[in-house]
């Protein structure tokens, strides 16, 4: 069992940045990948960012590449999302995510705002 708990949403100017933390429970966070979901109003859930379980390996959806930044501390089992040049695009539910084989996990979720 994994729970996870989102920290560091809010509202921020276009041009600015976040970082979104996830605290994850469970003495075998390292064994699973991580990842970052989003939900915008009216739109379906969708992925983000992940890393895998060694943070080797990192994945972004097209629109966010250059500007977020995914990393993980294995040893304070926490997944950082670092988000820069924020659009108001961005704006959405942002989620954590822990997946190993077919089990996932996810959290509560934390609110982040982009103003124009």
């Amino acid at each position: 069992q994994v729970q996870l708990v989102e920290s560091g949403g809010g509202l921020v100017q276009a041009g600015g940045s976040l970082r979104l933390s996830c605290a994850a429970s469970g003495r075998t966070f390292s064994s699973y990948a991580m990842g970052w979901f989003r939900q915008a109003p009216g739109k379906e859930r969708e992925f983000v960012a992940a890393i895998s379980w060694s943070g080797a390996g990192t994945h972004y959806i097209d629109s966010v590449k250059g500007r977020f930044t995914i990393s993980r501390d294995n040893a304070k089992n926490t997944v950082l999302l670092q988000m820069n040049s924020l659009k108001p695009e961005d704006t959405a539910v942002y989620y954590c995510n822990a997946k190993k084989y077919s089990t996932m996990y996810w959290g509560q979720g934390t609110q982040v705002t982009v103003s124009s």
